[in-house]
């Protein structure tokens, strides 16, 4: 299983970072997104709540739904299908919560990528990439 936290305070607002974060359509302006596209628009706003997006970073293609949207403070998903392997994901989260000007993210991702044999290496390397993807997407909100 792998279980990925990562915590930063942006010198940011809190609209502003929240705003990055869900705008799946523009996650390709950042370092190593190769692909992002809103496949269905959320409920009660385009980014929000059932929203499904897919984000590419070179071969891997994660499609995840938004299955929690309180702007600005909380945004979860869940990866539905994934390749070139399948991940059974158990739990997505982004949390935001300002501090004066700044803003802290904390972003919690579990789950087990289901590879025969391999699966627990793939975890730990899963863990290592997606905690440095997701800390140089916050450097790239800070710089923006």
């Amino acid at each position: 299983m792998f279980r990925i936290h990562v915590e930063r305070v942006l010198e940011k607002d809190i609209e502003s970072v929240f705003e990055a974060i869900s705008d799946h359509a523009r996650y390709a302006r950042f370092p190593g997104v190769s692909k992002s596209l809103l496949i269905e628009e959320g409920r009660d706003e385009k980014n929000g709540t059932g929203a499904l997006r897919i984000i590419g970073a070179g071969r891997l293609e994660l499609t995840e739904r938004i299955t929690r949207f309180e702007r600005p403070n909380r945004m979860h998903y869940q990866i539905e299908k994934s390749s070139p392997f399948a991940v059974q994901h158990t739990k997505g989260e982004i949390v935001f919560k300002a501090e004066g000007e700044q803003t802290r993210v904390t972003w919690v991702s579990e789950g087990h990528v289901q590879v025969p044999l391999l699966g627990g290496v793939m975890d730990r390397l899963a863990e290592r990439s997606f905690s440095r993807a997701f800390s140089s997407l916050l450097k790239a909100i800070e710089r923006l």
